[in-house]
């Protein structure tokens, strides 16, 4: 079970990222993101955000995935305090995505946050 959960964390992290990626490219989904304050594109000094959003989804997929011992094994003891982060990072998701004033962005982003949210919590018990 801790590896399917894993798995669904990566995979979830990888989706969110995809998403951010197009947002630093441009993609006028700005209304399904901070708050839904930039509707269409987000100005260019704003999509540092998702950039950032990007790094943090990377390093808590490989911090995952070292507890996990699909990589960097000589750093799975301190894994375990690092996918505590992942874990806090997500219950920050997720109350982040809970009080948005966009329904939108909380329809679409509460689901999927608290779904990696359980996936972390599965990875970081183990």
């Amino acid at each position: 079970m801790v590896v399917y959960a894993a798995l669904l964390f990566v995979l979830a992290c990888t989706a969110v990222a995809g998403f951010q990626a197009a947002l630093v490219l441009g993609k006028p989904w700005g209304e399904l993101t901070c708050g839904g304050r930039w509707p269409g594109r987000l100005p260019l000094r704003v999509r540092v955000v998702p950039l950032l959003s990007i790094l943090l989804l990377g390093l808590s997929s490989l911090v995952i995935l070292v507890r996990v011992q699909w990589a960097l094994p000589k750093l799975h003891a301190e894994s375990h305090v690092g996918a505590w982060i992942v874990v806090g990072y997500c219950v920050l998701g997720c109350v982040a995505n809970a009080v948005t004033p966009s329904r939108r962005e909380r329809r679409l982003w509460l689901p999927g946050v608290s779904c990696m949210l359980v996936a972390s919590l599965i990875v970081a018990w183990q």
